[in-house]
């Protein structure tokens, strides 16, 4: 015995699949249709045979006898009026009644040739024919014409005799022909009723085949998908907590399975994303918090320390004049290294809040001519272009909607770094162009002056990064770090391009509205004495200087 047929059969037929299902099902309706379908042929066939038997043998085998008889009473008419007459006249008929004879019982034998008891019945005719004929009528129509046949008296009575017994032969063979027509009719118009029945049979079968498969794809098939159907269009709806039921066929059962197997992960991955993105709103919460009290804290710090560091940039400068040639050299040159020192963290902590404001107070989104923007930025670079002999061309710039400070200093910066790294005696050439690129607009800033190496790519846009010392150029190395978070907060990209080796060539890219980003510090959370640039009346804005120094 084997492992399946020791399982229920409810549980062997649960494990079946839909092919396995479909299988059966059409071979089980094959089957019962073979089965109709041989029945109908056979009572089809029965029917064309019963019907040919009833037209082409019965029926023209009992007409054939008819015709038979008819020759016969001929034969019989015209030997006897021979016999008692003698004219020649009579004979007419004997003679066609015996042609027709011969052709008849030819017919007869053929029609009745695989029924016994009919071709006994034509025996007994035959027999009863030769009788007659032998002992009358080729007797009486061997004797001469002209005069009455003495053997017509002498033998009436017995011709008589044989002729009622031919006669009488001819009924019974009659009468059997006609019982078996009968019983032909009878068995066609039997199997022709069998046959309707049997088509009518077949279609009903074929119809409740229909339905019951129908009912069957319904129930087996159509309602678990629907019902899956509703479970998923449920779980895309959100309720994830909806388990997906498993019916049907044991695929079907598979795949509600698997997908409530993927309805369970999806469960678990939410909650896990509901706990990391709580915990990154938290987090998030926190560094903006930090961030709040880290600008604040720079705020305030940089302010504080304004005025310490303006009293000992004031004193040293008063120490530098008042006592410069009367004290020795050594402290000259300290007095010089305290003022330098005093004037420069000033500067970078001026540099740093101006950083730090970026996106933060300088958040006025509108309408800017970006070539009246770099025609502002020559214009407040005026002293230095006059320095260096700079030529300075600009090809039409378009107009974006963007912050026009964060502009200013972003055009400034560059123009003022392009101006700052020339080559030595030679006047520096600079070149701003725009190109549409898609949704955004590149932008190139071109000089010809000392240039920055491959390696050096990146480092030049990180704050604080010097490349050389402050004794060959000035600065305080937040300029290209500026710029760049100028661009990322106006949407765009900002890099070297590493291919152009005539200088340098800052290419950076802006779209036509930068993207939303966070309100600006209002005025009343900036420290005490701050104005909208980030600091007291009368500073000088750190947009005005250049900002990180390129290497060669």
């Amino acid at each position: 015995m084997t492992g399946d047929e020791e399982l229920p059969r409810e549980r062997r037929l649960s494990g079946w699949t839909t092919r396995r299902w479909l299988r059966v099902g059409v071979a089980g309706s094959l089957a019962v249709l073979a089965v109709l379908g041989a029945t109908g042929a056979w009572v089809l066939g029965r029917t064309a045979s019963l019907s040919d038997t009833l037209v082409n043998v019965k029926s023209p085998a009992l007409s054939t006898s008819f015709r038979l008889e008819s020759a016969l009473l001929n034969q019989e008419t015209g030997i006897r009026g021979y016999g008692l007459t003698g004219t020649a006249d009579f004979l007419k008929p004997y003679q066609q009644g015996l042609a027709d004879q011969a052709t008849y019982t030819t017919t007869l034998s053929r029609l009745v040739g695989g029924d016994d008891a009919e071709s006994a019945d034509l025996r007994r005719v035959q027999d009863a024919v030769e009788k007659w004929q032998a002992r009358i009528a080729r007797p009486i129509a061997a004797t001469p014409a002209g005069v009455a046949s003495p053997l017509a008296s002498e033998r009436a009575a017995e011709g008589k005799t044989d002729f009622d017994a031919l006669r009488a032969a001819m009924a019974r063979q009659q009468e059997r022909l006609r019982t078996d027509q009968a019983r032909a009719r009878e068995d066609l118009a039997a199997t022709m009723r069998l046959r309707n029945w049997v088509f009518i049979a077949i279609a009903l079968v074929i119809v409740a085949l229909a339905g019951l498969i129908f009912e069957a794809m319904r129930r087996g098939v159509t309602k678990p998908l629907e019902r899956l159907g509703r479970d998923a269009r449920s779980v895309t709806d959100g309720d994830f907590t909806r388990p997906i039921v498993a019916t049907g066929p044991a695929d079907l059962r598979r795949l509600s399975g698997e997908i409530d197997s993927m309805r369970q992960r999806l469960v678990r991955e939410l909650e896990v994303s509901e706990q990391a993105r709580h915990h990154l709103d938290t987090q998030a919460a926190e560094l903006q918090r930090s961030n709040a009290e880290l600008e604040q804290f720079a705020y305030v710090a940089s302010h504080d320390l304004q005025e310490p560091l303006r009293k000992v940039s004031s004193f040293t400068q008063l120490l530098q004049r008042r006592y410069a040639g009367q004290l020795d050299a050594k402290a000259d040159q300290y007095i010089a290294f305290a003022v330098d020192g005093a004037n420069r963290m000033q500067t970078l902590i001026n540099d740093l809040l101006d950083f730090s404001r970026v996106g933060r107070v300088h958040h006025t989104h509108e309408s800017v001519a970006l070539d009246a923007v770099v025609e502002r930025a020559v214009s407040a670079l005026a002293v230095s272009v006059e320095e260096t002999g700079a030529e300075i061309s600009c090809e039409e710039l378009p107009t974006l909607v963007a912050d026009p400070t964060q502009m200013g200093m972003l055009w400034q910066n560059l123009i003022g770094n392009a101006v700052k790294f020339h080559r030595p005696g030679q006047p520096p050439h600079i070149h701003v162009s725009a190109a549409r690129e898609g949704a955004l607009w590149r932008f190139s800033v071109t000089d010809d002056g000392i240039g920055i190496a491959p390696e050096y790519a990146e480092k030049v846009f990180v704050i604080f990064q010097r490349l050389h010392t402050k004794d060959a150029y000035s600065g305080s190395g937040i300029g290209l770090a500026m710029c760049k978070k100028i661009v990322e907060f106006h949407g765009g990209t900002i890099a070297v391009d590493q291919e152009y080796t005539g200088g340098t060539r800052i290419t950076f890219t802006l779209a036509e509205a930068p993207p939303a980003t966070a309100e600006p510090l209002p005025a009343s959370e900036l420290p005490r004495g701050e104005g909208p640039l980030g600091r007291g009346a009368g500073e000088r804005p750190t947009a005005v200087r250049s900002g990180t120094e390129p290497t060669p």
